[in-house]
């Protein structure tokens, strides 16, 4: 099919037309086209649906020829939007499955997961192909558009998680925030999941669909007095990926843009005054389009750890602790706090490896995001392991995890680390802004380190796992569990 107009980054094809049908009957349109490599990142197929459509349904497929070792192969994205248009910013959103899905169908009372229920209206709707990735002999595909014609029926109201559960008050909750399901490219249902999340000992867990909201409504049960299920998205751009973490349910958050389109802050605004956090997710992985490139100035929090502990979150670690101490970036007054999630999608992958522990005020959404903003948690690999970690001044002055220790520069500080659980041989590094500081066996007694602000801006820990037999002595084993900083001076 020839190509009709073309802007920067997209390309639109010639439209897919539809004559008015009898309630009852089938019709299909088959497009066949070829994209070569340097494709613009999105081709939409307009879709001339008439009046009368009860479903619409797209199928798609393409080629996967051979390709020299170290060269992408092709992958390709499919999703749609309807006749409201594809203007940035998702007003005519209706779905996306990315490349996990090779078919779907949407109708007033049901949609294919990934995809939003809700009448087909007429008008110009829009196939959205992602050429993710497109080998040298190029990449020709197929695309498929069958609607079904009869009356409409009638769309359910979604039923949205509680924005609050009754949990124990003030006290330390574990979460994972950054998950999938079959409403994406993971494999268990949200039934699974939340049964893996308690399994793992989870109070909480968000929702984090790749560039689609339809898994906000998908929790109907799974949530009680004691677990509560946070919305949000994870935005899988061009450039890196992020999370928008605890928006208000339904909240949708554009993905088509690059870091070189300089549109990355007015996504950032639209899931801060949807009452959710902007995180960075996995910003060192070494995948295509995954490496972060939209700098830290409208992020709230980055995750640093990633699934199980490899060597992109060794660099991710790393790359943050480098920020603590740094000149805030501009329009920043704070520092950025460290978040742990799995990233799970489907078994073996384990729900809860890893997760982040909060001290909240109560289980609820509000509370839960305070605490992750002002970076009251740690990271742990499992619940099996807990932790306490803080700071005391000669004069009974006190700071936990995320908090400051108003002391003078050269007042003598103790900071303090207790750990339960922790992996057979595990050791304790207390790292401060210039580096390891402190070093010891966990044993399950208190470990203590005295210093002064002086000497040290702020203080973190780490537990490690005993490193592989036979690496190099610098290197240390896998992370078992981490903390935000405490901070230390600011009096005197």
């Amino acid at each position: 099919m020839s190509a009709g107009a073309s802007a920067a980054g997209v390309l639109t094809l010639n439209s897919v037309n539809f004559a008015h049908a009898a309630d009852g009957s089938e019709n299909s349109r088959t497009v066949r086209g070829h994209l070569e490599t340097g494709a613009p990142d999105f081709v939409y197929l307009p879709v001339e649906v008439p009046s009368g459509v009860r479903e619409i349904e797209v199928s798609y497929s393409y080629d996967k020829p051979q390709v020299p070792e170290g060269t992408q192969g092709n992958a390709l994205d499919i999703g749609v939007f309807d006749e409201r248009g594809t203007a940035l910013g998702g007003r005519g959103f209706r779905g996306w499955s990315g490349g996990a899905r090779d078919r779907f169908a949407i109708s007033a009372e049901k949609a294919t997961p990934g995809y939003l229920a809700g009448p087909v209206r007429p008008g110009t709707w829009h196939v959205v192909l992602g050429p993710y990735t497109v080998a040298p002999q190029g990449m020709s595909y197929e695309v498929t558009v069958t609607l079904r014609h009869g009356e409409q029926g009638e769309t359910p109201r979604p039923v949205h998680p509680p924005e609050r559960a009754r949990g124990r008050g003030r006290a330390w909750y574990r979460g994972d925030c950054h998950l999938h399901t079959v409403h994406s490219d993971g494999k268990r249902t949200p039934a699974e999941t939340a049964a893996a999340a308690r399994e793992a000992g989870l109070d909480f867990i968000t929702t984090t669909e790749h560039n689609t909201t339809s898994g906000h409504g998908a929790w109907e049960g799974l949530w009680d007095d004691e677990f509560l299920i946070l919305c949000g998205e994870e935005i899988t751009t061009r450039n890196g990926h992020f999370l928008a973490l605890g928006t208000d349910a339904g909240t949708f958050v554009d993905w088509r843009y690059r870091a070189r389109d300089d549109v990355f802050s007015r996504y950032a605004r639209r899931i801060h005054r949807a009452g959710g956090l902007v995180v960075p997710a996995h910003p060192h992985c070494p995948f295509v389009g995954c490496q972060w490139k939209f700098g830290y100035e409208d992020a709230d929090a980055v995750e640093v750890w990633n699934g199980p502990w490899t060597t992109d979150d060794e660099l991710a670690v790393a790359a943050w602790d480098n920020m603590l101490t740094a000149p805030p970036a501009s329009g920043r007054d704070r520092w950025l706090p460290a978040l742990g999630n799995s990233d799970a999608h489907a078994e073996p992958q384990k729900v809860g490896l890893p997760q982040t522990v909060v001290h909240a005020e109560e289980l609820s959404r509000h509370a839960l995001l305070e605490a992750v903003r002002a970076g009251r948690s740690y990271l742990a690999e499992s619940s099996e392991i807990s932790l306490t970690f803080e700071a005391n001044g000669p004069r009974g002055e006190h700071a936990g995890i995320g908090g400051r220790l108003a002391v003078r520069q050269d007042a003598e500080v103790t900071v303090r680390l207790t750990v339960t659980g922790a992996p057979a041989g595990a050791t304790a590094r207390f790292m401060t802004d210039q580096g390891e500081m402190f070093s010891a066996a966990v044993s399950g007694e208190p470990l203590e380190w005295r210093t002064t602000a002086s000497l040290a801006a702020y203080v973190r820990a780490e537990v490690r796992h005993l490193p592989p037999v036979g690496s190099p002595p610098e290197l240390p084993g896998a992370m078992a569990a981490m903390t935000n900083p405490v901070w230390l001076g600011g009096r005197g």
